[in-house]
């Protein structure tokens, strides 16, 4: 199995950021994505933004689907306020669980499932999470809940775990094949997490600098 780089390896943090100045953008307005409801009640509607170019490939990817097939957005960028509760709250649980851990080691097995802060790319609006639904709009299995821990989905929730039904392995490569076409690059330990112009994206395709 291929090494999977965390989002707290020093290597992601030491990538260096050119500022684009890409707006946001709200997927809800003029755009044909189907946005699910289960982050409305975030009232000033934070989580239905992303950058102009993330949205752009995201139709790109939606328009490579099979016929029937759609993607089913759940949310983008995220205040850093909101990404360091996350964080915070999944580094201490792991802290009550395993109380001989160090520090780094806390902080290493958190960014498995929530990125640290100060590189998290749901704060930069480069960061989507979704998965796919049908014609209908009813949601497929793509073998975990979204945003499964680690913990309660056996390591499920991992992009190439092979704990799945071939039915949700077919759907993750159905949805991986269509946004990798567009450009975005996925996060491993997270099957419905994509970001493209982020720090791990970056690293991940060799350019010079997130923008």
């Amino acid at each position: 199995m291929t090494e999977i780089i965390l989002m707290s390896d020093p290597k992601v943090a030491a990538v260096p950021v050119q500022e684009c100045g890409e707006p946001l953008v709200d997927v809800r307005l003029n755009s044909p994505l189907l946005v699910d409801t289960r982050k409305w009640q975030d009232s000033a509607g934070a989580f239905a933004h992303l950058r102009e170019g993330v949205l752009t490939r995201l139709l790109e990817a939606q328009a490579q689907l099979p016929p029937g097939l759609r993607l089913l957005f759940v949310e983008g960028y995220r205040p850093p306020a909101l990404q360091r509760h996350y964080f915070d709250k999944y580094a201490t649980r792991l802290r009550t669980e395993h109380p001989d851990w160090s520090p780094d080691r806390i902080r290493s097995a958190a960014s498995r499932y929530v990125s640290p802060p100060e590189i998290a790319p749901h704060s930069a609006g480069a960061a989507v999470d979704l998965t796919l639904a049908d014609a209908d709009g009813n949601e497929l299995d793509l073998g975990t809940r979204m945003n499964a821990t680690p913990e309660e989905s056996a390591g499920a929730c991992y992009t190439h775990a092979d704990n799945i039904t071939a039915e949700a392995r077919t759907h993750r490569t159905t949805l991986s094949t269509a946004l990798t076409s567009a450009g975005l690059v996925n996060y491993p330990t997270e099957w419905w997490h994509w970001s493209y112009g982020d720090r791990y994206w970056a690293l991940q395709t060799g350019a010079a600098a997130a923008e």
